[in-house]
Formats: C-alpha cells, structure tokens, sequence
C-alpha cells in the first residue's frame, strides 16, 4: 500500500544519469515517489520511506506530491513490503530454524487468498541461529517446508506460493523442503540422508511420490537477489557457503552434495536446473523447488515491484529517493538500487541515499543514478549511525530534495 504524504492514503536497461530538469516544466508541482530498502539493523523498509518522504516534503513544501512505497529485492525485510502494499496482517506458525530448534515463521496471505507470500528467512535465515557456532553441514531448509505446509492450511484456495529466498544459513540446495512436503531423500540403502548440505554426500536418489498434492497444484516463484549457478566457482558452496561459517573443507563437501542432488533429481524428473541462473541462490534452493515443481525462477527485485505496484506508481514521477544500507558494485546487480534506476528508464532523476556509498562519481553516474549521498554527517561511530538512522534519513532526504528543486527552478 503506498503513503501519499501529502495525503494518506502502491526494464530499461542502466544508462547515463538523466537530466534532473523534470518534463512537466519547473512551474509543475513536483512529483516524487520514494523507494528504499530497509537499513538493516537500522531501520525497516517502511521506516526509512517515511524519513525519505517526510524529508522531502519539508523541502518541498505542501504542493508537491509525495509518495512513499517500502520497497525490497527479495531478501529480509520482503515480507513486510508486501504486506504493506496488501494491507494485510502477518499470520505466524511454528517452524524450526536451520539447526532444527522450535522457532515461530510469519508469512502472508493476500487479500483475495489465492497467493502466498513466504519469506524464507523467517525459518532458515542467519539471526535464528546467531545465538551459536554456525553449523554449515547441518543447517537445514527443513522449516521453510513447514511454514508452506502452515500457509497452505491457512489458505486452502491459494493458487500460487511466491518464496523470497535471501539470507539463509543453509546450503542444502532445497532438500530440507522438500522433504518437508513429504519428499524422500535416500541413501544406498533406502533410508534417508541426515539433514543439511553434508548429509547430501551420502544422496543416491530423490522418491517424490509422497510429495504434498497441494505443494504440487500451486504455481511457485522464487524471488532470487543473486543469478549464481548451484556449482562450481560463483556456485552456492563456493561463493556463499564461508559466509554462513564454511571452512575450504567445508565447502568441497557442500559441492559435492549439493552435485549430487542435482544428479539425483534430474534422474527423477528429467529436470537438470543447477545451471539455471538464480540456481545457487540462498544455498541452492531453488535447484530441488525449479526440478520437483516447476518452479519459476524470478529476479527478486522485479518480482517485489511487481506486487507492490511500484512501476504504476513512478509513472509521471520528477525525482525518485531510493536507498540502502550501503550502496558499492553490488547494489547494481539486482538489488533495489539497480531494480528502481532499470523500472525509472531515465525518465525521472533517481537519488539514491545510503549509509555509506562506495562507488565513485563516474560509476553512479554510469549507473543511471543523479546523486548519492551518505546519512554521515561526520565522523560517527555505526552504533551512533544506526541509531540516528532514521533523523538523518530525513535529513539527507530534505537536503537532496532543494538541490533538486534549485536545479530545477534555474531552468
């Protein structure tokens, strides 16, 4: 749901910046459509979207037309974009975490009841887990399936499951999941693996009889931030895996489980999807979904501004705020920074404000981005940051905002 500030009330490809002159002529009311990511650990999607538009119009004044939509690429944070933009309230179920420990899972159901929206993270991501030694081999995906099984029990009309699979501490490739929906996973002798990528070394094939009907009627996609394939060295093990506590041991075995998973399901369903980009996205996941169910394999970014109506609501825009904790090379692969300067297709000014940017003039430029600016304002420690994240935001948003304007009024 998007927030008019002044009235309450949701792919080109990158270029040169456009001019920041809007065409609507300088005596026109500015229009300005606000679309930030969350600051993690500083602020939510929501929040920041608000101290970006309240910012915008205290410099711009009552007349121009603000509109605020919490935005996400796919990772945290997603879920409670799109609820925002459904108006609805989160349900809850509980789940495990990715050791296998009793933890609780939100998840959405859309107001007409036919989608769902699961943010995978809420199961399997990396803060459940932050309160012990990181376990690589064994983390599991095994909860994510439970909060599907959950949100279907909810929904029993639902049409369509969409799975935003960021920040995960897993690299089992999707295993745990299905055989959460009631999937086999077998051993030379017929009896199942042990959870987690390492369990997978001892893999010798997939029965997908016993998956839940209800799991096979739904359309599913997945929302992947990354287009890495599920092996070799921009693969799942390799790439992501020494971020969820992998050591180079670790790793080799991760690989070889994780190929042999994609041996055995595309055995049983003539399938082959580890060099689908996407595939090593969020240790391998959507490799036993896109096989055993078809699953659509979707740019997280795109599939976000989709639901939340974000292309509808840049139509007619001047400038647009987007933002993220840090803005560097690989906020233009993907994420909500390249996502909202691809959907602007330089027919409006994209500023971005970030906690720190990274890039240099020529490459925000190169981007298709006006300006970067940072929330610093001086020296600041980032628990001073984070804690006055949301007063600089509003801050930072109101001094790009007369910039623009004074750009704006000299034509």
């Amino acid at each position: 749901m998007h927030e008019d500030v002044k009235n309450p009330a949701p792919a080109p490809a990158r270029g040169a910046a456009p001019d920041p002159a809007p065409a609507g002529g300088p005596d026109r009311p500015l229009s300005v459509v606000v679309a930030p990511d969350s600051f993690k650990g500083s602020a939510t999607a929501t929040q920041v979207a608000r101290a970006l538009a309240a910012g915008a119009r205290a410099a711009l004044g009552e007349d121009a037309r603000v509109r605020a939509v919490p935005f996400a690429d796919g990772g945290e944070g997603t879920l409670d974009a799109i609820l925002g933009a459904w108006g609805q309230d989160p349900r809850s179920c509980a789940t495990t975490d990715a050791l296998g420990r009793p933890t609780t899972a939100r998840f959405g159901v859309s107001p007409d009841g036919r989608t769902l929206a699961v943010e995978a993270a809420e199961a399997y991501g990396l803060p459940k887990v932050a309160d012990v030694p990181l376990q690589p081999l064994a983390a599991t995906s095994h909860g994510v399936g439970t909060v599907v099984l959950a949100a279907l029990d909810a929904a029993p009309e639902a049409e369509e499951v969409v799975l935003f699979v960021g920040g995960s501490a897993t690299t089992d490739g999707g295993a745990g999941l299905l055989a959460a929906l009631g999937a086999g996973l077998l051993d030379a002798a017929g009896a199942p693996v042990p959870p987690g990528g390492g369990g997978l070394r001892a893999l010798a094939g997939v029965d997908l009889a016993g998956l839940d009907p209800r799991a096979r009627a739904l359309r599913w996609r997945i929302a992947c931030d990354v287009d890495n394939p599920l092996l070799g060295p921009r693969g799942a093990a390799a790439v992501f895996a020494p971020q969820k506590g992998a050591t180079p041991q670790d790793v080799a075995a991760l690989e070889d489980g994780l190929a042999h998973l994609a041996d055995a399901l595309a055995e049983a369903t003539g399938h082959d999807a580890r060099d689908l980009p996407g595939a090593g996205a969020s240790g391998g996941l959507p490799v036993g979904l896109s096989a055993a169910l078809g699953a659509e394999l979707v740019p997280g970014g795109e599939l976000v501004a989709e639901a939340v109506g974000l292309p509808a609501a840049l139509d007619g825009a001047d400038l647009v705020l987007t933002g993220e904790g840090r803005l560097d090379e690989q906020s233009l692969h993907g994420k909500v920074v390249d996502t909202v300067v691809r959907l602007v297709g330089g027919r409006a000014a994209v500023v971005v404000v970030a906690g720190g940017v990274e890039l240099t003039p020529a490459q925000v430029a190169d981007a298709g981005i006006a300006a970067a600016f940072s929330l610093a304002p001086g020296p600041r420690t980032l628990a001073e940051l984070s804690r006055d994240a949301v007063a600089e935001l509003e801050r930072t948003a109101a001094h790009a905002c007369r910039l623009f304007a004074a750009g704006r009024a000299s034509r």
